[in-house]
């Protein structure tokens, strides 16, 4: 990942060598979050294009502040909700495909809408300090343009902004000099540098808007050159994949891109994971029938130990354009493991397991492949790395499936060699009587018990240790019965009124 570290340096030493800070300049810009006078427009620079269905891809009509009659011109439909998509740092000055593909989606899902394409990239494709600085003057433009439209009387409880790295933070700029507070703020992955240990008042966060989500994609490095925020900023902040990297998005996947397709996508190595986050939302437009769950959880590893696949008070949430909007006076962290490749939608299960032997051993990450076999089909050979596994102790796993299994009848385990010399000394082996597993899509607990004997044999490059549904039936009904009422019912329902 050299190129993406030597890109980090760059944005780094722009970073050290600007001699404005992100805080210094901030009281000529915020003199007052109070009424701005919007009477005055001969300073916007941004322009603001509504998008049609038919051209996605074209700007064939802006809607210019203090001109009514471009509302009519553009179609402005007043009764309709309304999105704002916000672009971000543009190195060659230009919209990116992830624009329109954005535009289109949105249409898709919701045919007549506005859709509002903010156009500031002749300040976006400056050295990266100088447009992370004038995110705070596209910001004043934006929040100028929303009072505006609220002064025609467009209703902001249908208002939605949607920004995508420096994008965010103008959003969060906006929201905090706006009249009044939008409907919802939308952060795809925030830009991290001069923006991660910056004042509330020159970023997002979870005061910008009544309800504000973030999706963090491409958290890596240490703080400040992180290419995306790293700190929650909403009142929800989900963390795919932990956050740090995404599926897809290796070195090794990037050379076989330039290699199918030209040099010309060589920034996919750097951008990658960090446009994860819009591709993300997008799939949460399209795909209706496969809709990502996220888990709350206090940390990652946590989460990787299959701890935290619980709904219970609101402890999960979907991801993206339906999430249902929890405030809270703290955000919530949550995460969830992702495909590479939309839709990204995966199962998550937890496996719970003691295991006890004949004699005291101790081992660390240890790679096991876990089999899931149910009522709607089989996914074989999940890979899993377990952490460590002591003989009398009770361990805890993640294995993720993106194949809808169905109802689970039997799981296999196997025990992987993690070197040549395993078993040279004598092969290491637990015994178990039974497995504890957990849905976190389906809430569902059940118990699987030896498919031979009263106990299985876990051995290390050894045979699959198989189990099977337990006859008694552990399914807690009452949580899995809830938990289809909120993802099916009215409580969801609500995240998109």
């Amino acid at each position: 990942m050299g190129k993406e570290n030597l890109w980090l340096l760059v944005i780094g030493i722009s970073v050290i060598k600007s001699c404005e800070s992100l805080n210094t300049t901030t009281e000529s810009v915020f003199s007052s979050n109070t009424t701005l006078y919007t009477e005055d427009y001969s300073d916007i620079e941004t322009k603001f294009s509504l998008r049609t269905s038919e051209y996605p891809d074209e700007d064939l009509c802006y809607l210019i502040l203090g001109q009514q009659d471009t509302i009519s011109e553009c179609g402005f439909n007043i009764s309709s909700r309304t999105f704002v998509i916000i672009h971000g740092w543009s190195v060659a000055g230009l919209f990116e495909s992830w624009v329109y593909k954005f535009v289109t989606a949105f249409y898709e899902r919701e045919p007549s809408a506005n859709i509002i394409v903010v156009d500031w990239l002749d300040r976006a494709s400056q050295h990266y300090p100088i447009s992370a600085e004038n995110t705070r003057l596209v910001g004043k433009d934006v929040a100028k343009f929303i009072n505006w439209l609220e002064d025609l009387e467009y209703p902001l409880d249908k208002l939605h902004l949607l920004g995508y790295s420096l994008g965010a933070h103008v959003a969060g700029v906006a929201g905090n000099l706006m009249n009044h507070k939008v409907n919802r703020i939308t952060g795809l992955d925030p830009a991290g540098p001069r923006f991660e240990h910056a004042e509330e008042i020159s970023r997002l966060s979870s005061d910008d808007a009544n309800f504000v989500d973030v999706l963090h994609t491409n958290t890596r490095g240490t703080p400040d050159l992180s290419i995306g925020i790293q700190k929650p900023v909403g009142h929800v902040d989900i963390y795919p994949n932990g956050g740090t990297y995404q599926p897809g998005c290796s070195l090794k996947n990037t050379m076989k891109m330039i290699a199918t397709y030209g040099i010309n996508n060589m920034d996919q190595l750097v951008k990658c994971s960090h446009e994860r986050s819009i591709h993300l939302f997008i799939d949460s437009l399209v795909n209706l029938q496969h809709q990502s769950l996220a888990y709350r959880c206090s940390s990652k590893e946590a989460f990787y130990k299959g701890l935290c696949l619980s709904c219970r008070k609101n402890r999960c949430n979907k991801l993206g354009y339906g999430v249902n909007k929890i405030r809270t006076t703290r955000s919530a962290k949550m995460y969830l493991k992702t495909r590479e490749l939309m839709p990204y939608k995966v199962f998550h299960y937890q496996v719970k397991v003691h295991v006890f032997g004949q004699k005291n051993f101790s081992v660390v990450e240890q790679p096991m492949l876990v089999s899931l076999y149910g009522t709607h089909g089989d996914q074989e050979g999940i890979p899993v790395t377990v952490p460590n596994m002591s003989t009398n102790t009770t361990i805890s796993f993640l294995v993720v499936s993106d194949v809808d299994v169905g109802e689970l009848l039997m799981v296999k385990l196997k025990w992987e060699k993690d070197s040549y010399l395993s078993g040279f000394f004598g092969s290491n082996e637990f015994m178990i009587r039974r497995l504890r597993i957990k849905s976190g899509e389906t809430q569902s607990k059940l118990i699987f018990l030896s498919k031979v004997g009263e106990l299985a044999y876990l051995t290390q490059g050894g045979e699959d240790a198989i189990f099977v549904k337990s006859k008694e039936d552990q399914e807690s009904r009452r949580e899995a019965r809830l938990h289809r009422l909120k993802m099916h019912g009215s409580f969801f329902n609500q995240a998109t009124e």
